[in-house]
């Protein structure tokens, strides 16, 4: 028999969301006493963490939150969506020194989309250029309408760094999920949403889920999309062994089969046969197959893609999909999660042309021997905006290039003089331009280009000239496969790749 229904408050799971600098991670980093700042790549958040913290209210009672820290960069859109969907409530973080920015306005989009409540924090108030005023009219010009300005948005203005406001913003944040009524029944299995999955080398593909209701008991089984996953080792956000979690917890689970699809739901099963009834109704179909991110010619560029987790694979697709054109672009052979290993390393060398492309991650022992004998191209980033340079750098490199041709001069033949082998010797005036020594000519007769030939000398008034220009005549010797003849015309080219 089920347990009797156990209905209650529960915390808030709330997304902290804006532009990359304005300081989100900061702003976790005060709140939860520990540097998380130092611990990724170049100071940027580039993945989805979720923390639990304790908060005092004025009352002196003692109230859980949840909080989700989101990546700014633009190329992480796909998980800041992740982020607000999985959220109660999103913080949306704006620095009093610059405004509202682009990603600023691409979070709030994300916030309006996954319609939950949201909080304006106005970050940096301890700044010198710091202007709050400023800051909040170019909130309402963006049709962000906070509270005292014509709206209801509640706000919060805060230092990150040394902690004013903060107080004020967590009393906010409770105030909303207090005004929204989050509850959840401890007594049905968990329900939840896949924030982030990896492959770790020692305990294998493990992923980071948020639980929106229910109990996660250890033991129980858990399915999501094609995977599947007893909870034996179960952890909570500060990787401690725990036996139980309950709605808005985050908690770490290892052991999946496969990788599970981040941003799709789970569901927890006592039994192992419930928990595969359910991947077999519910079969999901996982992106880890071949797939053409651009229109596959001669001109492509062939990756294969391996990152510490799925949420990167995504971040990269996303920068590729931006710069592909027309003209040239990336195919992607393969992806996966995590480090770079044989098998990849003999997938790109069916085609010399290919590079594998490794984010947060490295070359396994076994296949530094095998890049070296098939010498394989492998590039290693750990920042995203070094991997797009990069990307950039690439496509420029291999583009196909234009050749432009420019007329920079014309001379017809008046006389004919002498030839030996391929070297004739004539004479003419120049009627366009310049004539330069060693210039490449087109050779036109009666307008229709019959050949090609080169200038090897060059001669006005008997005296050798590098250049003879409109208007005056000289003698040369050209180098060409046909005879000249006199009313040919030599069309001086020059050539530029573009």
């Amino acid at each position: 028999m089920s347990e009797k229904s156990k209905i209650i408050a529960r915390q808030p799971i709330v997304s902290i969301m804006g532009h990359v600098d304005h300081g989100k991670s900061t702003l976790l980093d005060y709140i939860r006493k520990s540097n998380i700042v130092a611990g990724e790549s170049g100071g940027i958040t580039q993945h989805i963490a979720a923390y639990e913290v304790v908060h005092e209210t004025n009352s002196g009672d003692l109230k859980k939150i949840t909080f989700l820290d989101t990546p700014g960069h633009a190329a992480f859109t796909a998980m800041r969506v992740r982020g607000a969907t999985a959220a109660d409530i999103a913080v949306l973080v704006v620095s009093a020194e610059d405004g509202v920015k682009a990603q600023t306005l691409e979070a709030w989009e994300a916030i309006k989309e996954s319609k939950v409540p949201y909080i304006v924090a106005i970050n940096k108030i301890d700044k010198p250029g710091a202007n709050l005023d400023r800051t909040k009219n170019t909130l309402l010009e963006n049709g962000i309408y906070l509270e005292g300005m014509g709206g209801d948005v509640p706000w919060a203005a805060i230092s990150a760094k040394n902690g004013d406001g903060v107080e004020e913003l967590l009393d906010l944040i409770l105030f909303a999920a207090e005004f929204n009524d989050m509850r959840s029944d401890l007594s049905v299995p968990a329900i939840g949403l896949v924030l982030e999955s990896h492959r770790d080398p020692q305990r294998g593909i493990s992923a980071t889920l948020i639980i929106k209701d229910g109990t996660l008991k250890k033991g129980s089984y858990i399915a999501c999309g094609e995977s599947i996953v007893t909870t034996r080792i179960m952890e909570n956000f500060m990787g401690k062994s725990i036996t139980e979690a309950y709605a808005s917890s985050p908690v770490n689970i290892a052991g999946f089969d496969c990788v599970p699809k981040v941003g799709s739901t789970f569901m927890a099963y006592e039994t192992k046969k419930e928990a595969e009834k359910a991947i077999n109704t519910h079969k999901e179909t996982l992106d880890t197959g071949s797939r053409l991110l651009a229109k596959q010619n001669e001109y492509s560029i062939p990756l294969i893609i391996k990152a510490d987790v799925v949420g990167s694979i995504e971040a990269i697709e996303k920068e590729i999909s931006k710069l592909n054109n027309e003209e040239t672009g990336f195919y992607i052979i393969a992806t996966g999660v995590g480090n770079i290993s044989e098998n990849e390393l003999k997938l790109a060398n069916a085609n010399k042309e290919t590079t594998v492309v490794g984010f947060n991650v490295s070359v396994d022992k076994k296949a530094v021997d095998i890049q070296e004998q098939m010498k394989i191209k492998v590039e290693l980033f750990d920042i995203i905006y070094k991997l797009t340079e990069w990307l950039e750098a690439e496509m420029e490199k291999r583009r196909p290039r234009k050749v432009i041709e420019t007329v920079s001069g014309s001379l017809r033949i008046l006389k004919y003089f002498s030839q030996s082998k391929e070297k004739q010797v004539i004479g003419g005036k120049v009627e366009m331009g310049s004539i330069k020594l060693g210039s490449l000519v087109k050779i036109l007769r009666r307008e229709h280009e019959i050949s090609t030939g080169k200038i090897t000398e060059l001669q006005q008034n008997k005296s050798k000239s590098k250049e003879v220009f409109e208007g005056d005549e000289c003698g040369l010797q050209v180098e060409t496969k046909i005879t000249l003849a006199v009313g040919d015309v030599l069309e001086a080219i020059t050539t530029e790749s573009r």
